[in-house]
């Protein structure tokens, strides 16, 4: 009877990029023999190539090359969204500080010295890889919950914008896709960076106030908090779907139903005259409901009382 033997790594690809043979070929059996599956390039181009179509886990990648050298392909591997998360460790028989300098420089996570040690090259990928997945089930959480994240430094750059975080801003600024000189390294979209320099403006503030707008019936939310790296700032999104069930609504804040109906359309930007034409009313009898709203909400505008109406009631995303 044959017994399938799951090896620990059967999921995870390695790519080894190196124009000698037999680098490869110990490389090749040394990662296979381990459970891991292998793709194998001679040159930079070659290794850009492939990528296109089987993207790897992990890249080992050689710094002397003919045609392009490990560190041009590397700097094309972070500046293509799609394989900048892919960690790279350079393979080198250079010992120089400032060619090792370089390597991380251009992006890579680590370095083998040659000729490669097995056990070494083992315990390095093994590393890097749990590192690597560690932060992708983080950018899953991201992706597939309600709230969403993006880091930034005190002047407003970009330092980490996860796919999750581009759809909101893509979303917030109502656009089908997010403009080429928002990435990271760019500042953030102008409404955004006005807010952040408002925030930092006074020094001895110790609290950061949140950020709400509110764009065709969907509320957008921002909080500000600091990272470990005092120089960096995380930036906590999250977006409120603008469908309302109006007797929650109603239930809930002690509103009567038209007081209901004229927040919801309220929500989605409508003026007073706008609903009051929806709603077969006049914009004073619009206005006389808005103040009863107020009041019983106790806020002072139009913003805060959706705002408070979004965050106080838990059924505003069913129908």
């Amino acid at each position: 009877m044959v017994t399938n033997i799951e090896l620990p790594n059967a999921n995870s690809v390695v790519m080894i990029v190196d124009d000698t043979p037999e680098n490869l070929a110990l490389l090749s059996d040394t990662l296979s023999e381990s459970g891991y599956r292998i793709l194998v390039a001679t040159d930079g181009v070659s290794a850009l190539e492939q990528i296109q179509y089987l993207k790897p886990d992990i890249i080992l990648l050689d710094v002397m090359m003919p045609g392009i050298d490990g560190y041009e392909a590397c700097k094309r591997l972070k500046t293509e969204p799609k394989t900048a998360a892919i960690p790279v460790l350079f393979m080198t028989a250079m010992s120089e500080l400032d060619d090792l300098l370089r390597g991380f420089g251009e992006g890579a996570v680590d370095y083998l010295v040659k000729p490669v040690r097995p056990p070494e090259v083992l315990a390095r990928v093994e590393a890097q890889l749990n590192q690597a997945r560690t932060i992708q089930r983080a950018e899953n959480a991201l992706n597939n919950g309600s709230y969403s994240a993006l880091a930034i430094t005190a002047s407003g750059n970009i330092t980490w914008l996860p796919a999750a975080g581009s759809r909101w801003l893509c979303e917030f600024l109502q656009l089908p896709a997010l403009p080429e000189n928002i990435k990271i390294g760019s500042l953030l979209p102008t409404p955004l960076l006005e807010w952040v320099k408002t925030q930092f403006a006074n020094p001895e503030n110790a609290e950061y106030s949140a950020f709400e707008s509110i764009k065709c019936g969907v509320q957008f939310s921002l909080k500000l908090t600091p990272c470990h790296d005092l120089q960096e700032y995380l930036l906590l999104l999250e977006k409120r779907s603008g469908e309302w069930n109006l007797d929650s609504v109603k239930n809930s804040l002690g509103l009567t139903f038209r007081e209901a109906e004229i927040l919801m359309w309220i929500s989605r930007g409508k003026t007073n005259k706008e609903v009051g034409l929806i709603l077969g009313g006049s914009p004073r009898t619009v206005n006389k409901h808005l103040e009863h709203i107020f009041e019983k909400l106790g806020v002072v505008t139009r913003a805060a009382a959706v705002s408070v109406a979004m965050q106080r009631t838990s059924n505003l995303n069913s129908m």
